[in-house]
């Protein structure tokens, strides 16, 4: 027997828009390196985006999520930023394509659930 288990909070983690997130201050990161934010959506998928919004994608894994950020930098480094909020991904994703599919089977699955419980 299949079973399907979801993490669910009793209430949902403070949304941050990824158009709230405040450019790296020089003093920390020079402007010469590329810098990605590294983090969760509201769904839990791990977001990727370049700070000044040049590049960004979905992925399932966070190991995934920096070789895309090390892959958009190179050939040199990048810096990670590790927000505690959730951000969603706010331009065209060009992380891992199917995980649009994952995003829109997670949501309807949660939908379903809380449903459910109604």
């Amino acid at each position: 027997m299949a079973a399907i288990a979801l993490q669910t909070a009793h209430r949902p983690p403070r949304q941050m828009p990824a158009a709230e997130l405040k450019p790296v201050d020089p003093d920390v990161v020079s402007a010469a390196i590329p810098a990605f934010f590294i983090g969760r959506n509201q769904i839990g998928l791990w977001v990727a985006r370049e700070v000044n919004g040049r590049a960004g994608g979905l992925f399932l894994f966070k190991s995934s999520a920096v070789d895309f950020a090390n892959r958009q930098s190179a050939p040199t480094r990048c810096a990670l930023v590790f927000p505690a909020e959730t951000f969603e991904l706010d331009i065209e994703n060009r992380g891992n394509p199917l995980i649009v599919l994952v995003e829109g089977a997670k949501r309807l699955l949660s939908r379903v659930v809380a449903r459910q419980r109604t």
